[in-house]
């Protein structure tokens, strides 16, 4: 019998901040173990080769707070209605390309705040002023989802993401942000910390935690994103 392997296209970039080239590192050898041929790209200018990406199985995107051309959205949009898979973490998927409103609609959600750890005001600016103790909670309707099932809810510290979203998410973890006595909101937000997408044929996966490599390597984050990547590919 012949091995037949699928085709893996990881999609790397942006802020230097998210670690993007060393959290995709992270998974490279378990898309190898799991039987996908891995090219690497450094920027979204692959998504305009439709041709190549009418092979892809699978995209893994790590691309922060970049723009995308019009021939490298509508190649990303149209090999995910055609059945490729999508799966990325934190604003390398839910911050990735602001200039397009079509790619809004595709993912399902747009980072909109991580709040800080105490009054800005008071705080050093640096990254660390807004890692705060939060947890990811676990929808109970979905604990039987192949993402997360046996999994329980985990506590992280880190950017936790405010997500403008919608309903036609697959929501499988939500995170509640506190309203503290000087946040301008004055009750607790929840929001979508993993959800799945389905356009047209293709499956997407966004895991809001992930904002550095200690994160994505968090036995609970690293076991939804290796599941996703597996469920989501075509």
């Amino acid at each position: 019998m012949t091995d037949v392997r699928k085709n893996a296209l990881v999609v790397r970039g942006g802020w230097d901040g998210h670690q993007p080239y060393e959290t995709t590192a992270l998974f490279l050898p378990f898309l190898h173990d799991h039987g996908f041929e891995v090219r690497v790209e450094e920027g979204s200018g692959i998504y305009a080769d439709v041709d190549y990406l009418e092979t892809v199985d699978l995209i893994v995107q790590c691309n922060t707070m970049n723009t995308i051309e019009k021939a490298e959205i509508a190649g990303l949009i149209g090999a995910v209605r055609s059945g490729t898979g999508l799966v990325g973490w934190h604003g390398g998927i839910a911050d990735s390309y602001r200039n397009s409103a079509d790619y809004l609609q595709l993912i399902g959600g747009q980072f909109a705040h991580h709040p800080s750890k105490a009054q800005p005001e008071d705080l050093p600016d640096d990254a660390a002023r807004n890692f705060v103790r939060y947890t990811v909670n676990i929808v109970p309707e979905q604990a039987d989802h192949p993402l997360v099932r046996g999994l329980a809810d985990f506590e992280l510290t880190t950017e936790q993401y405010w997500v403008l979203s919608d309903d036609y998410n697959d929501v499988l973890a939500t995170t509640t942000l506190a309203a503290r006595d000087y946040d301008p909101w004055n009750r607790p937000v929840t929001c979508p910390a993993v959800w799945t997408r389905q356009w047209g044929e293709g499956l997407i996966v966004v895991v809001t935690p992930g904002h550095q490599l200690d994160i994505v390597e968090d036995a609970n984050v690293r076991t939804i994103i290796e599941r996703g990547m597996l469920w989501a590919a075509r």
